[in-house]
C-alpha cells in the first residue's frame, strides 16, 4: 500500500525540482563534459599534461585539502567555545565567524595581502624569521583557511548545541576523564557534521579565485591556481582548453566528495549502532 504525503502537489513540486536541477546543474555540467572533446583526446591529454596545468591542479587541490583539514580542529574549537561558554563579546565573536560569507572575495584578498605582504604587520614580522607569507603557497593557504573556516563552525555548532549533556555527565559519573569524555562521547557524535563541514570547506577552497589571486603572486609552476589558469585560457579564446581543466577539476572534486560522503555515511551508521 502506497502512503500518500499529507502535503499536496507532489507532481508539480517534483517537476519544478527536476526542471530547476536540469537547467542550473545538469546542462552546465553536460556542456562542461562535452566541450573539451572539440580538440580531441590528444588535445585534452596534451592540455592536462602541460607542466603549468599539472602544477596549478596540484596547488589548488593540495593546498585546499590542507586548509580544509586545518579548519577541522580550528572550527571545532571555535564552535565548542561559542556553544559551551558564556563570556563578554560572545555574540560579537559569533557574528564575526560569518564575516567571510558576507565579505566580497576580492576585498578579502586585498585585506589579507595588506596584512601578510612583506610590508604588512604580520608579513614583516614573519620575514624576520625567513618566512614569506604573501606571494607564496603559505599565502594561498591563509586565504583558503579564511574562507573555509565558517563552513566547519556552522556545520558543527548546531549539532554541538543539541548534544545531550546527560550522556557526558553519565560518563563523568562512571569515572571517565575529560579527555575520555571528549574522545569517546563528544567527538563520535560530532564526526559526521565535522566531516560535512570539512567537505564544504574543501569544495569552496578548490574553486576559490578572488581572495587567492591577490595574495598568491600567481607565479607559474609555483603559486598559480587552476581557476586562474582557466581564466587565462578563456582570455586567449582557448575555450576547449579551459573546459578541459574545468572537467579535470570536476572529476577530482567529485571523487573526493564521494569519498568524504562515504566516510560520513559510515560514521553516521556507526554512531546509530
Amino acid at each position: 500500500m502506497v502512503e500518500h504525503s499529507i502535503l499536496p502537489g507532489l507532481k508539480l513540486s517534483l517537476g519544478i525540482t527536476l526542471v530547476y536541477l536540469t537547467l542550473i546543474v545538469l546542462l552546465p555540467l553536460a556542456a562542461l563534459a562535452v566541450r573539451p572533446w572539440e580538440i580531441g583526446l590528444d588535445g585534452v591529454v596534451r592540455t592536462l599534461s602541460d607542466p603549468r596545468v599539472a602544477s596549478a591542479l596540484r596547488v589548488s587541490f593540495g593546498i585546499s585539502l590542507l586548509a580544509a583539514l586545518t579548519n577541522a580542529p580550528l572550527g571545532l574549537l571555535i564552535a565548542w567555545t561559542l556553544t559551551r561558554y558564556e563570556f563578554p563579546g560572545r555574540r560579537i565573536l559569533d557574528a564575526l565567524v560569518d564575516l567571510p560569507f558576507a565579505l566580497p572575495t576580492a576585498v578579502a584578498g586585498i585585506a589579507l595581502t595588506a596584512i601578510y605582504s612583506p610590508t604588512g604587520p604580520v608579513g614583516a614580522f614573519a620575514a624576520q624569521f625567513g618566512i614569506k607569507t604573501a606571494y607564496s603557497p603559505i599565502g594561498i593557504f591563509i586565504a583558503l583557511v579564511f574562507i573555509g573556516l565558517p563552513f566547519v563552525v556552522r556545520s558543527v555548532q548546531p549539532v554541538m548545541q543539541d548534544l545531550d549533556k546527560d550522556v557526558e555527565e553519565a560518563a563523568q559519573t562512571l569515572g571517565a576523564t575529560d579527555i575520555q569524555r571528549v574522545t569517546r562521547v563528544v567527538l563520535p557524535a560530532l564526526a559526521p557534521a565535522l566531516l560535512s563541514g570539512v567537505s564544504l570547506a574543501f569544495a569552496r577552497a578548490v574553486g576559490e579565485y578572488g581572495s587567492v589571486i591577490f595574495i598568491a603572486g600567481n607565479m607559474p609552476l609555483k603559486t598559480e591556481i587552476a581557476p586562474l589558469l582557466i581564466v587565462i585560457k578563456l582570455e586567449q579564446y582557448d575555450y576547449a582548453g579551459a573546459a578541459a581543466i574545468g572537467l579535470a577539476m570536476l572529476a577530482i572534486s567529485f571523487g573526493a566528495l564521494v569519498a568524504m560522503n562515504a566516510v560520513q555515511i559510515y560514521l553516521s551508521r556507526r554512531g546509530r549502532a
